[in-house]
């Protein structure tokens, strides 16, 4: 018998018979972000933050509150974690994330003057040990500073800061070395320190508006000097408490 493969009437053995092929299901890569998924952007987060601000100062939040949603704000990743920060406010029907198409006009008027950057986050303690560390232009300061220097020399600068707090306490210790604060001259300044060997100077003032920030120097100077003063000039017009209307 023969059992070898049968072949076509062309003499040609015939053709196996294949599956035909199937593509693999698509991908879901490339599929549409839902726009609380989006990531945040630096300019999102001081958006709600601002809006957080005002109702602070409407006395809509508490200091807690404020306090809790400001730094959720700001650890934010998503847009869908800043929406829920704003749900309860009057404020919250004028957010939106939308991105105009591009070549479409801007709507609503733009600001005038520079755009402002958002402020950046600062760890609150400084500390200068046989050197130097200096703090200045727009940062986001809270309600406590401490700063340590030890031969060496710290600098705070908040006439350009951004005030979170309604008050701001900086913790001063300074040993064989400086600490240098200057603050907007529109705000309060109060200080009580100690200085051994050293000087503790703190020219107070208290600001003409109520509802200003109130910086409160206090600590120690050992064989070492702290000098906090006003700096003319420069006025605080960015804080929480503003009174809605007021420049």
């Amino acid at each position: 018998m023969d059992n070898s493969p049968s072949r076509d009437d062309q003499g040609q053995p015939p053709v196996p018979m294949t599956k035909p092929e199937t593509k693999p299901p698509a991908r879901a890569d490339h599929a549409p972000v839902a726009e609380a998924e989006m990531r945040a952007s630096d300019a999102d987060r001081e958006r709600v933050a601002e809006l957080l601000r005002d109702a602070y100062a409407e006395g809509r939040l508490d200091v807690e509150e404020h306090a809790e949603r400001i730094e959720a704000a700001y650890a934010a990743k998503t847009l869908g974690d800043l929406v829920p920060l704003t749900r309860d406010l009057p404020v919250h029907r004028s957010i939106s994330f939308e991105k105009p198409p591009l070549g479409a006009p801007e709507q609503g008027p733009r600001p005038d003057g520079p755009v402002r950057l958002p402020a950046r986050q600062e760890a609150p303690t400084m500390v200068a040990i046989f050197g130097g560390a200096s703090r200045k232009g727009r940062w986001r300061v809270g309600s406590h500073l401490r700063a340590v220097a030890a031969f060496g020399g710290v600098e705070i600068d908040l006439t350009d800061a951004v005030f979170e707090s309604p008050e701001v306490v900086i913790e001063v210790m300074a040993v064989f070395g400086g600490v240098e604060i200057k603050v907007p001259e529109n705000v309060s300044l109060h200080g009580s320190g100690v200085g051994i060997f050293g000087g503790f100077d703190v020219k107070e003032q208290t600001a003409a508006d109520p509802y200003a920030p109130v910086v409160r120097v206090k600590g120690a100077a050992v064989f070492g000097g702290c000098e906090a003063k006003p700096r003319k000039g420069k006025k605080l017009k960015e804080w929480v408490r503003k009174q809605l209307g007021s420049e």
